[in-house]
Order: structure tokens, then sequence, then C-alpha cells
């Protein structure tokens, strides 16, 4: 995890937010025949941010619920610049723009220190797996999540 020093233009102060950081390795095999890192593949980079960060990293903080069931409801993806296979991990950062009583958005920038090779959202439901519907976010998901609470401007 990282934080990032974000302006408050309405107060002219700086804050912090976080964004969690999960360094993705790239496969031989995510390449498409094109040379680059297939659009298919991002989908799992994003996958295995989410679930470094809504699992394992909030299991840490005590919040367990998001593992015992949450569902995607939307991806939305930019492709900015062509990822090639190398040795070294891409990097996923993660954040929350958007948090409702029973869904939340997450954004992402899947990118290097100076080149972002995609910015992406996805919405996510908390999903009551027994009773197979959806629920509402418990009071320490919310507070998780608004951990990492960062206005939408990437996507």
């Amino acid at each position: 995890m990282t934080e990032l020093p974000v302006a408050d233009e309405a107060e002219g102060v700086s804050v912090t937010t976080r964004r969690h950081v999960y360094l993705c390795p790239l496969r031989w095999a995510d390449m498409d025949s094109f040379g680059h890192v297939n659009n298919v593949v991002y989908l799992r980079y994003l996958e295995q941010a989410r679930v470094d960060w809504m699992f394992e990293t909030a299991r840490e903080a005590g919040v367990e619920k998001f593992s015992l069931g949450t569902v995607v409801a939307r991806h939305e993806i930019d492709y900015k610049r062509p990822l090639v296979y190398r040795a070294a991990p891409v990097r996923v950062e993660i954040w929350v723009t958007k948090i409702s009583v029973a869904s939340f958005v997450c954004a992402y920038e899947v990118r290097d220190d100076d080149v972002v090779y995609a910015r992406a959202q996805t919405t996510l439901v908390p999903f009551d797996l027994a009773e197979q519907r959806p629920r509402r976010l418990a009071p320490e998901e919310r507070f998780y999540l608004e951990q990492y609470f960062q206005q939408d401007e990437s996507c």
C-alpha cells in the first residue's frame, strides 16, 4: 500500500489518501500475437490486485466480510499504451471512487512510475452467498473503503 498526497481544492490544504499497490508479475503467455499483453489479461491483473486488497489487506485490517461474498457488476477499461512482457512486475494501483449502501466503485491504474498502460473501474456488490442476493455494506467494510476513497479523476 502507498499513501499519496491529494490537494483539497475547496480548502486549499493537502490530505492523504491511500491507494493499494499490487506488484503484478507478467507471464509470457499474457502476450497476444501482436506482441503485447492481451486486453483480456488486464482483467486478471485487476482481479489479482483486487483480491490482494479486499481479501488479504482487508483481513489484516480486521475486515473479513469481503472474502465471504463480493461480486463484480461492471468493468470499464481504457487502454492507454501497450504493455509487453518483461521480468519486472507491473504496478496495479487500486482505490475507491464511490461508496453506496450496497455497492462501491474501485478505480485502477496499471502502470510503471512514469507510464500508464491502462485505467479501469469496477463496480462491486457485496453478496450474501447463502441467500444468493446482494447485501448492504457492513459498517466495518464501509470504514475500510473510506480509507481508500479518492474523487474519480482517472477514468
